[in-house]
């Protein structure tokens, strides 16, 4: 395994854990600051999550891609195997 793998797959956990965090708190958070109201709960959450995700593409997105969710990784070596675009398949499996 490469350094650079190493690098891109450490950069790929911490932003999928730093993410989970984010919505986890986001919830919390929500349900603390508006207890009657399931409406502004889910915009507190959804904006909270929204702003999360930019910061952690931002962050990320120079050093592996920010593929945060494995379905994104997935398509991207399913729509790239053909044009050799997209992720090779050992990166897929990291």
């Amino acid at each position: 395994m490469t350094i650079a793998l190493r690098r891109r797959l450490l950069a790929e956990f911490t932003g999928t854990a730093l993410l989970v965090t984010a919505v986890v708190g986001s919830g919390i958070m929500a349900t603390t600051l508006s207890p009657d109201d399931v409406g502004l709960q889910l915009l507190e959450n959804s904006v909270a999550t929204a702003f999360a995700l930019g910061a952690l593409i931002l962050i990320f997105g120079p050093v592996s891609g920010a593929h945060l969710n494995p379905v994104v990784s997935a398509a991207g070596w399913f729509l790239g195997r053909r044009t050799g675009t997209g992720l090779t398949g050992r990166d897929l499996a990291g």
